[in-house]
């Protein structure tokens, strides 16, 4: 049982650590550190192409390279962290964002799922307004009913 728990918890290590490697190579990292921290920041924030799941910083795709040394060259061109982002956004569009903004048409597609809901529960409450108000139908058979009830029941 020891050695089943021990092999469990190094997997459970490297697992963890594999997720915490990113993908930015040496060779594209910058000299100064502060620099370099808004390009991570950046890079966080913007979509692989390719991978589409991932950000830019985990991604090993060559898309993905090509975007992260495009945001250290802009950082060091002396572009701020919004004119980096708005560069990349206006080459690639709002979808290399991992958060998309709700600017534009966006906004139709946020309010699409709460005003689904409201659709819903409008059309939900008309349904049961109406059902509790439907008639009911008569309790009492006529006498020609009845007759034929009771003939039918005779045989």
């Amino acid at each position: 049982m020891t050695g089943f728990l021990r092999q469990g918890v190094l997997t459970l290590v490297f697992s963890l650590v594999a997720t915490l490697a990113l993908a930015v190579q040496p060779d594209e990292v910058l000299d100064d550190p502060a620099m370099e921290s808004r390009a991570r920041e950046i890079s966080a924030g913007l979509r692989c192409l390719v991978c589409q799941n991932e950000s830019i910083d985990e991604s090993n795709a060559s898309l993905a390279k090509d975007l992260r040394l495009l945001v250290r060259e802009r950082l060091v061109a002396g572009d701020t962290n919004p004119e980096v982002v708005e560069y990349i956004v206006a080459r690639y569009g709002e979808f290399v964002l991992l958060k998309p903004t709700t600017g534009g048409w966006n906004w139709l597609l946020w309010a699409a799922g709460p005003g689904m809901f409201l659709i819903a529960v409008v059309l939900g409450a008309v349904y049961v307004r109406r059902r509790s108000k439907a008639v009911a139908p008569a309790e009492r058979l006529s006498a020609d009913e009845q007759e034929r009830l009771d003939a039918l029941l005779k045989r």
